[in-house]
C-alpha cells in the first residue's frame, strides 16, 4: 500500500499541535542509513494504511510529496494520545525487503471455550500476549493462533507447543514462554469464628465480676470498727 507524506519545514510542539488540529500526524521517517527526515500524513490515510489485512505490520511505500521513489517501509513506533486515544505521532522505518527484520506479533488464543478444562469450571489465562519474532518484511505475520482447545485443567501450553511457521523464527525462549494456562478457580474461604475463644473470655469476665461482689461483702476488720460517727468505749 503507498502511503504520500510531506517533509515537515517547521518543528516545535506548537507546530505538532497546529498539525494535529489540521488531521495530520507529525512523524519521523528513518532511513536505511538512519537517516531520519520529519514528516507529516494525513490522518485519514495513514489509518486506511494500518488497517488493512496486515495491520500494524504492513510493508508500507511511503512516497515523499512531490517524489517518485516509494521508501518500502514498517510502522517502528506510534505514539498516543493519553486522553483520545489517537496517534499523536509515528515512526516509520525504511526496509529491504531482501533482509530479515525482529517485530513484536500478537498471539490470539483460538478454542478457548471448546477447551475440556473450561468446560469443568477453569480459568483460561494468557500470561503472553506478544512474541517476538524474525522474517522477512512481506512474511511478519499480522497475528500468531494459539490453539487451546485441548487443554484440561491444570495444563500449559508453551510457545514450544505452538507449530512452526515457515519463514518465521521465534525468538523468545520455546520453553519458558508461557501463552497459556487453565486453573481451577480460586475458592475465598471465610474465616471461622472462635466460639470457644469468646467462651473463654466471657467467662473470665464473669468470675471477675463473681470476685469483685464477694471482696465487697467481706468486712475490713472487726465489726463496727473504724466506722465514721462512732466512738470506743
Amino acid at each position: 500500500m503507498q502511503l504520500t507524506v510531506r517533509e515537515r519545514e517547521h518543528l516545535g510542539s506548537a507546530e505538532s499541535r497546529r498539525l494535529r488540529r489540521n488531521g495530520w500526524i507529525p512523524g519521523v521517517l528513518y532511513g536505511k542509513g538512519n537517516h531520519p527526515r520529519a514528516i507529516v500524513v494525513k490522518e485519514r490515510d495513514l489509518r486506511g494504511a494500518l488497517t488493512g489485512p496486515s495491520g500494524l505490520h504492513a510493508v508500507l511505500d511511503v512516497v515523499l510529496e512531490g517524489q517518485k521513489t516509494a521508501h518500502a517501509s514498517i510502522l517502528k513506533d506510534y505514539q498516543q494520545d493519553p486522553l483520545r486515544g489517537h496517534v499523536s505521532h509515528v515512526d516509520f522505518q525504511e526496509v529491504r525487503l531482501d533482509q530479515p527484520i525482529q517485530a513484536s506479533v500478537t498471539v490470539q488464543l483460538v478454542g478457548g471455550e471448546d477447551a475440556p478444562g473450561v468446560r469443568e469450571g477453569g480459568v483460561l489465562s494468557q500470561p503472553t500476549l506478544e512474541v517476538n519474532v524474525e522474517a522477512l518484511p512481506l512474511e511478519i505475520p499480522e497475528r500468531i493462533e494459539a490453539d487451546v482447545n485441548t487443554l484440561e485443567m491444570g495444563d500449559t501450553l508453551r510457545l514450544e507447543d505452538i507449530p512452526t511457521i515457515e519463514g518465521v523464527t521465534f525468538l523468545d525462549d520455546p520453553h519458558e514462554t508461557v501463552i497459556a494456562t487453565v486453573t481451577a478457580p480460586t475458592r475465598v474461604i471465610e474465616p471461622e469464628v472462635e466460639e470457644e475463644a469468646e467462651e473463654g473470655v466471657e467467662g473470665e469476665e464473669l468470675e471477675e465480676g463473681e470476685a469483685v461482689a464477694e471482696g465487697a461483702a467481706e468486712p475490713s476488720g472487726p465489726a463496727g470498727e473504724g466506722e465514721p460517727g462512732t466512738t470506743e468505749g
